[in-house]
């Protein structure tokens, strides 16, 4: 589930945002199909921490290739850039290039802002970004699971198909 999210979020609509918007809902389901999986409502401690261990394996998935494709466009960026956009940048590759490509695109103020004047302290800007979002995509996606564990034990049991007395067999419901 978790590389599905991130590759069609970040690879194919490279919209970021829209990961940490979907990770509340991926955890609530993950969370839930937890409680469906193991059939558990009681005891409560035990259907919590099924969906909590879902949602873990799910976070930790969903982050660990969420900042491995970030660092991999940052520590693989050539400079590059087609004619329409001024050629390539003159630049070392790697972090220095990510840091002229976003001078390039008019961020020189919010980095100047930041304390980052040039491409070393732009990676460690970088790097500390992407553990800020790293374990914040891991805490919302937890608290999805966590809502949805709880979703799944409050929600009334259905009977089991035949449980009615009326549905079975040679049964003398109404005389």
């Amino acid at each position: 589930m978790a590389l599905i999210v991130v590759i069609a979020l970040e690879l194919i609509v490279a919209v970021q945002p829209l990961v940490f918007i979907v990770a509340l809902p991926t955890g609530f389901l993950i969370g839930w199909y937890a409680g469906v999986r193991s059939e558990r409502r009681r005891p409560w401690w035990r259907v919590l921490l099924n969906g909590l261990y879902a949602g873990l394996v799910t976070a930790l998935g969903l982050a660990v290739l969420y900042v491995a494709l970030r660092l991999l466009f940052v520590y693989a960026d050539s400079g590059y850039r087609d004619g329409s956009q001024g050629g390539p940048l003159q630049c070392s590759s790697g972090p220095d290039c990510s840091y002229h490509r976003y001078l390039a695109a008019g961020q020189g103020p919010i980095l100047v802002t930041a304390g980052v004047h040039d491409a070393a302290s732009f990676e460690a800007w970088f790097l500390q970004g992407q553990v800020q979002g790293g374990l914040g995509l891991v805490a919302i996606t937890l608290g999805g699971a966590l809502i949805g564990a709880i979703y799944w034990g409050i929600r009334p049991e259905r009977p089991a198909a035949g449980d009615d007395a009326s549905a079975q067999p040679g049964s003398r419901s109404g005389s």
